[in-house]
């Protein structure tokens, strides 16, 4: 499908207040993957309205400002709607999951099917990590509120130990890789790095914002530990980003992002009165990308084909379960990072800036949040909580009764 040649409307459309709250959903009848979804798109708003406030305090020109804020007052509207979705008795930790859920299954998709090595990478890297944050979180559910993981995200995601996240903490040089640029041929590409950035910052704001609300100091330290690596993950995705692009540049691509996965939610869709909302909000998608294809030509007489070059959507994206993908990418959980490059914790030399950065922040791994809510865990019931359909691809992280906290953190782990 090209977005440019679907009919769309002729001008922006606001809702009604009485619109922006819509029906919740059902948290013990509602598919996983409809849940992960909800947080998918609602992650995209919040991108595109913070983008446009920054694009706004870039700009001079009051016309221009004037155009963009009449999007962005309808991509906010688009926001509050997605987040009402959510219900109310979902608490703080059962949405944590399909967070969790969304970043290891949406990084997994993604990075299948990215053709740019340095994309994949970052996302295989970064994919070990929230995979691990899966499983202390779920661990961390039944613990505090005897909830099953079953009930949340069913069996499409294996729970159990990735890199450890207090191996996760490096210093914020060892995050910024080297932008993409010049693929303009592939969109592909340009759609995976703005999808997975809205994505992972959105559960970086969320992380940031619902720590200090956690009912149990353990539960707010374990937030602020894994939000800083959440803020790494974004700081990972967001330096790819092409650095030469123009804010309006940037805004078709935003639009062009956001048709794509509205239509590709749409046709994923289980849930019919969900799969109403990402119609009605696709068809308001069109509207905007169309406006600022117009203002692309106005202000830098560039046509969006400039941008773009391929305008048909590519392979859409739809949630499936990447088990076998993940066990292969966990065999590189000894990895971590130095500037751009990904290197064995084994080959660090001296004075390298990981270690530096560990006992800066760490200092004392067994006192790592991270860590002792599994260490209790255990203690309580005798193992670790995990969902496997065969052993760890790991053997060092196949004994249950213990977390491993050295592992992709200190050298012949």
């Amino acid at each position: 499908m090209n977005p440019f040649e679907q009919s769309s409307k002729s001008k922006i459309n606001y809702y009604t207040l009485k619109n922006l709250a819509l029906k919740s959903y059902d948290k013990y009848e509602t598919a996983p993957y409809t849940k992960t979804r909800v947080i998918l798109l609602n992650g995209t708003e919040f991108e595109s309205v913070k983008f446009y406030h920054q694009f706004a305090r870039h700009c001079s020109n009051n016309e221009l400002r004037r155009e963009i804020a009449e999007i962005r007052r309808v991509e906010q509207q688009q926001q509050k709607r997605i987040s009402s979705l959510k219900p109310i008795n979902e608490s703080i930790l059962e949405t944590t999951l399909s967070y969790e859920q969304l970043a290891v299954d949406l990084t997994a998709i993604l990075a299948k099917r990215e053709k740019d090595f340095s994309v994949k990478n970052q996302l295989d890297f970064a994919l070990l990590e929230d995979f691990d944050h899966l499983y202390r979180f779920t661990d961390m559910l039944y613990m505090d509120e005897r909830e099953s993981y079953k009930n949340l995200i069913g069996s499409y995601t294996e729970i159990m130990p990735g890199r450890p996240t207090v191996a996760e903490h490096r210093h914020p040089f060892d995050d910024i890789r080297k932008p993409v640029i010049n693929y303009l041929s592939d969109p592909l590409t340009k759609l995976h790095i703005n999808i997975i950035t809205a994505a992972e910052q959105q559960t970086m704001n969320y992380y940031m914002n619902v720590g200090s609300f956690y009912r149990n100091q353990a539960g707010r330290n374990i937030y602020a530990e894994i939000a800083m690596i959440e803020e790494q993950h974004v700081s990972g995705y967001e330096s790819l980003k092409d650095p030469n692009a123009t804010w309006l540049e940037c805004a078709l691509m935003h639009e062009y992002t956001e048709c794509y996965l509205y239509y590709s939610c749409y046709k994923d869709e289980s849930d019919e009165n969900i799969k109403n909302v990402w119609l009605a909000h696709f068809e308001d998608e069109l509207c905007h990308l169309k406006k600022i294809a117009e203002l692309l030509y106005k202000y830098e007489g560039k046509h969006y084909e400039d941008v773009l070059v391929t305008l048909d959507f590519p392979e859409l994206l739809s949630f499936r379960e990447n088990k076998a993908y993940i066990r292969e990418v966990l065999k590189n959980i000894r990895l971590t990072s130095q500037k751009e490059n990904y290197v064995l914790v084994n080959s660090l030399k001296a004075n390298n800036t990981f270690e530096q950065y560990q006992k800066s922040v760490v200092r004392n791994p067994l006192g790592a949040p991270s860590h002792k809510v599994v260490d209790k865990y255990i203690k309580k019931f005798g193992e670790d909580l995990r969902y496997e359909t065969a052993p760890h691809p790991e053997k060092e992280l196949r004994d249950r009764t213990k977390d491993n906290v050295e592992i992709g953190r200190v050298k012949n782990a």
